[in-house]
């Protein structure tokens, strides 16, 4: 055996190990942004719409960025992709802490937005995916997206304890610095190549070409927008939507006693339970995907998404099950991403993951996008997020339907 393909028969790469790193820092920031949601609008006297339209204009643009980024690491090496995409993210995080508009931080949050993009999940799995063997692919997608919902235990408790101490301008300065230390763990990346001589030969255009005619893409496509509707919701409005929803934390209680007294603060710690399960969910998922078909994994996935969703807003909302909802939900909340990005290099080879994971990421961030603005136009219709709520209740069943009829087997590659 040589060496490559000891690596490559290997779990826990550098490559992995790494990535998984700079997926951790990524998420870890991009999930407190629920957070601010009210001290930025308390303090400028914004509507809720505008703070939320913001975040939904970065993850639109972290869509639309994300095939780009894939085709640009595709073209010119991941390490590019990802040193863009940081310098970018830290720049529109710092530029951001000196908006005053909401027009300034919406334009801001495109970069922010490119930015994630290139640091997230699009490039990195990619990189993972090409450097692993078919036998630990899944699992190694599962534990990349277990680390990005690390860094989600800890970015929204992180946005909270450090706006305890200092005004929200600051915290965005802050974490603009720390975007730039994923810069350290490139080197752990090395530089993958797809193995496959059929692959090769393709150009770019004729597999997205052939992928764009099938109807299994399309269909994991339009499948992922509920999934983006449902994540982004949940972190740009879930810790507001405790806060002012929830019902009271008893000061003799179990959440008093571990510091937890106000709904705000079980706002940022139902964000961080969420992650916390996740790292269980995704390593699982990715597990189960080595083993069962992925497209029914998916199906049940988004069927159980529905069903507590639509249990939680249908009981009244109290700390007990929002802490229950947090970790079931949490449990479910990325095991879509190993199994959908495994479902895309199955069907359709490694030589073009990135790029072409990269447009299914961007029905995701369609999905992102009217969650997060959705949620902010009709709170300020209605006083509540009860009917937007309902709305990600239908999304998560269309996509639990739409996985069933997909073809799960390798695409037929053009031969000469």
């Amino acid at each position: 055996m040589s060496a490559s393909q000891g690596t490559r028969a290997s779990l826990f790469t550098p490559i992995l190990i790494g990535g998984s790193i700079i997926l951790l820092i990524n998420f870890a920031l991009r999930a407190s942004f629920g957070v601010f949601q009210i001290p930025i609008a308390a303090e400028f006297d914004w509507p809720r719409a505008e703070f939320s339209m913001a975040i939904a204009i970065q993850n639109l643009a972290w869509g639309i960025g994300q095939p780009i980024f894939g085709a640009l690491g595709e073209r010119w090496g991941d390490r590019w992709s990802i040193i863009i995409g940081a310098f970018l993210y830290s720049a529109g995080l710092i530029l951001t802490a000196y908006a005053t508009t909401p027009e300034t931080m919406q334009m801001l949050e495109v970069m922010v937005g490119f930015g994630i993009a290139g640091t997230g999940f699009g490039v990195i799995l990619a990189v993972i995916g090409r450097a692993s063997s078919d036998e630990n692919r899944s699992l190694a997608l599962g534990i990349a997206t277990a680390a990005g919902s690390a860094g989600q235990v800890f970015g929204a408790p992180l946005a909270e304890g450090l706006l305890a101490f200092y005004p929200w301008q600051t915290v965005f300065i802050i974490f603009g610095v720390i975007v730039l230390s994923c810069l350290f763990f490139l080197p752990m990346l090395g530089d993958t190549k797809p193995a496959s001589k059929s692959e090769l030969d393709e150009s770019m255009g004729t597999v997205l070409k052939r992928a764009f005619t099938d109807p299994s893409y399309l269909m994991i496509f339009a499948g992922f927008f509920s999934c983006g509707y449902q994540l982004a919701f949940i972190t740009a409005h879930f810790p507001a939507m405790i806060t002012e929803m929830c019902g009271p934390i008893s000061p003799m209680g179990t959440l008093a006693s571990i510091g937890i007294t106000s709904t705000s603060a079980l706002g940022a710690v139902a964000i961080s339970l969420i992650g916390m399960a996740n790292i269980a969910g995704s390593i699982f998922a990715g597990w189960l995907g080595k083993r069962y078909t992925k497209k029914y994994l998916l199906a049940g996935v988004y069927t159980l998404r529905t069903i507590a969703s639509a249990a939680f807003i249908l009981m009244p909302i109290t700390p007990t099950s929002v802490i229950i909802f947090s970790l079931v939900m949490g449990g479910l909340w990325l095991a879509t991403v190993p199994l959908t990005s495994g479902l895309v290099a199955y069907i359709y080879g490694l030589r073009y993951m990135g790029t072409l994971y990269g447009f299914v990421f961007l029905s995701h961030q369609l999905g992102s996008f009217l969650g997060v603005w959705l949620g902010g136009k009709m709170y300020d219709i209605y006083g509540d997020y009860t009917l937007v709520w309902w709305v990600g209740v239908g999304v998560g069943a269309f996509s639990a339907l739409i996985h069933l009829p997909i073809r799960e087997a390798p695409a037929r590659v053009a031969t000469a």
